[in-house]
């Protein structure tokens, strides 16, 4: 039987040691596989995690600057009135209606004015908004 196959692996060009040679290696490939898989996927995390950890220490930085902003005094000031439109005491505060908004102050009391006053709050604001205005 040996001899069999080694005249019709001779006949076809390969040798026994060939065909051994190309197991072994198909044997090794199919065992070093999967870890190398493995070893690539985590890798592949390893990358992925320090690119999420070094935008998340930008982002703890940047919230640090912020923090770091709202100690200033001047700072918050200037929040308050942009944001708030607060003003120190003895200031005037201006608003300016732009040409898209109305001038008629009897125009922004229509809608306080539809509903009845002796109505709680939270009732008021549920018919401002259920309430069709015309």
């Amino acid at each position: 039987m040996r001899n069999w196959i080694s005249k019709k692996l001779s006949a076809q060009g390969l040798s026994t040691r060939a065909l051994i040679f190309g197991i072994v290696l198909f044997i090794l490939a199919i065992t070093l596989a999967p870890p190398l898989q493995h070893y690539l996927n985590q890798r592949a995390q390893i990358n992925s995690l320090r690119t999420q950890l070094s935008d998340s220490q930008k982002m703890l930085a940047n919230a640090q600057a912020e923090l770091s902003r709202w100690n200033d005094p001047n700072y918050v000031a200037n929040q308050a009135r942009a944001r708030l439109h607060f003003i120190f005491p003895g200031e005037r505060s201006y608003v300016i209606i732009g040409p898209e908004q109305s001038a008629d102050p009897n125009q922004s009391t229509k809608i306080s004015n539809s509903f009845p006053i002796g109505i709680p709050w939270y009732q008021r604001i549920i018919a401002s908004i259920t309430s069709t205005n015309p």
